[in-house]
């Protein structure tokens, strides 16, 4: 490669400061460094990057390009050179989080908010998953940390958890829905005989999970939560939601909440993460959601 970081870099200084001799001053070299470096540079390239036929050297269309394209390098080297201290200091370069789509995403976002405010280069990637997607994706390296893990975690071990809390569920239908009208509890019976409404587990490798369904009910699979409860508006089909979204909707007459004689067990949700995982990034988010009431808020 004959293009170097160190000749865009005199070019850059150049366009700048507006001549050789000030770039040389802001570079701390000689002018005839400068000279000899964009000698070397057109030499190397056989492109002409100045046009020097007038008073002042001026840049060709070519020289522009370059500099142009080549200031997207020097940002890129910056970049790495601050992104690989920072790395040698202990913090990581992305840290992945999952979440259960159970969650409302927007109960992150200010945890999220607050964490960039460090400026520590710590680049974030965020990812919804649903029933035994959350440790599907501790155990396959797509997440660091996992918020609303539940039941056991992948044989092979190597995690800790905290538990956030246990989060209730809500029946709800449509208020036009055929089981809107029979009297309480409903009984399995009648539930068995209307199409249930699931969010499909996320999980790549771990066998996927379901829940609140009855054996051989009708079910229809959606990609996420938000999904299952339009479905249901919409009287598609029946299913348990968590209590106080339940309890929203019904305040807004788009469902009704029927007690059933076989109620779906709460549901114990827990924070997850590698405990072989040490870096300062995950520590950060560790400590800030063990501040009293911030699991539990996620809950609610």
């Amino acid at each position: 490669m004959r293009l170097s970081l160190d000749a865009l870099l005199v070019l850059d200084a150049i366009d700048r400061r507006g001549s050789f001799s000030a770039a040389a001053e802001e570079l701390h070299r000689v002018p005839s460094a400068i000279t000899y470096a964009v000698q070397k540079l057109e030499q190397d390239l056989d492109v002409k990057v100045f046009d020097r036929t007038g008073h002042r050297a001026t840049l060709t269309p070519a020289g522009l390009e370059l500099l142009d394209q080549g200031r997207h390098l020097l940002a890129a080297a910056t970049a790495i050179e601050a992104h690989v201290k920072r790395v040698a200091t202990g913090w990581e370069a992305e840290l992945a989080i999952a979440y259960d789509d159970i969650f409302p995403l927007e109960r992150l976002l200010p945890i999220v908010e607050e964490f960039y405010r460090n400026e520590c280069g710590t680049r974030l990637r965020i990812t919804a998953e649903v029933l035994g997607g959350c440790w599907d994706a501790l155990a396959h390296d797509r997440a660091d940390l996992a918020l609303g893990v539940s039941g056991s975690g992948p044989s092979t071990g190597g995690y800790s958890t905290r538990l956030m809390g246990t989060l209730p569920f809500a029946f709800a239908v449509a208020p036009h829905h055929p089981l809107a009208a029979l009297p309480e509890p409903l009984q399995p019976t009648d539930i068995v005989k209307h199409r249930a409404v699931a969010v499909a587990d996320t999980s790549r490798n771990l066998p996927p999970r379901s829940s609140g369904l009855l054996s051989g009910q009708d079910t229809l699979t959606v990609p996420t939560l938000a999904a299952k409860v339009e479905a249901q508006r919409r009287g598609l089909g029946v299913g348990y939601l968590p209590e106080s979204l339940a309890h929203r909707e019904a305040a807004a007459g788009t469902l009704v909440i029927r007690r059933v004689a076989e109620p779906k067990p709460e549901a114990a949700l827990y924070l997850a993460w590698r405990s072989a995982h040490r870096g300062k990034a995950l520590a950060w988010f560790l400590e800030r959601l063990d501040e009293p009431g911030v699991l539990q808020s996620f809950l609610l």
